[in-house]
């Protein structure tokens, strides 16, 4: 079920480091194989365990599960999340994380935090809120039900749902659109859409402002304009 080991979500925050860092990389899918995306943490496999003292856990947190879904929100390339089965606790915040999801109709998510007596972790209580509300996220993480694709697309969750023979040509197709566009924007504009939510409006404006004047530098700002005043078809290049 793709349970994310110490050694996996190591491989996979450099992943999302060097994605943001390389030019030619223009977006980035997470997707899975098998029955889940993935069934949250496997714990086993991460450097030996000492005596426990207070402070500890907070510290593991925050730099496991918070360092994980953090690495996926300052990614400065788009990201897709292609949810193909169960995404379960730390699984489903991976999901949410993402800026686009596409799950298959056999797809579930599970805030399965309550069920092991625990708190949700890995940004849960920071993300769900934002993308459903308060009341809604409470629910999903007061009981801990699992909620289908379809659910999660009615709650605000999900971009769009497909049989699952369908969903890597989906994310395909989508990975390629946000590939041929201007790569810097999309990086700015997720960045102003990420903070808009922990910011108010003169500074949100500001933001936007800013971004606006470092994007104008980019070649394809400059492409984007000249292309609009020739009547022809952009041609963007990432840089």
């Amino acid at each position: 079920m793709n349970a994310v080991t110490w050694d996996q979500r190591e491989r996979i925050v450099a992943l999302l480091g060097e994605a943001s860092a390389d030019p030619d990389v223009r977006a980035v899918v997470v997707t899975a194989t098998g029955r889940g995306f993935c069934a949250g943490a496997d714990l086993r496999g991460g450097p030996p365990a000492g005596e426990r003292v207070p402070g500890d856990v907070a510290r593991t947190i925050r730099q496991g599960a918070q360092r994980f879904i953090g690495a996926v929100l300052d990614c400065e390339k788009p990201v897709i999340a292609a949810v193909n089965g169960t995404a379960a606790g730390i699984g489903a915040h991976l999901a949410f994380a993402c800026d686009l999801v596409l799950a298959a109709e056999s797809a579930k998510f599970i805030e399965v935090f309550v069920r092991r007596g625990l708190v949700p972790d890995g940004g849960g209580a920071y993300l769900l809120p934002r993308l459903i509300g308060p009341q809604r996220a409470k629910e999903l993480m007061f009981f801990g039900d699992a909620v289908s694709a379809r659910e999660a697309r009615e709650l605000g969750l999900v971009n769009r749902v497909v049989p699952a023979e369908e969903l890597e040509k989906t994310a395909r197709e989508w990975a390629e659109r946000l590939a041929q566009g201007p790569t810097r924007a999309l990086a700015l504009t997720k960045q102003l859409v990420n903070a808009s939510l922990d910011v108010d409006r003169a500074t949100a404006f500001a933001a936007e402002a800013a971004a606006q004047e470092i994007n104008m530098t980019t070649r394809d700002a400059n492409e984007g304009v000249r292309s609009f005043v020739e009547r022809r078809t952009p041609r963007y290049e990432g840089r």
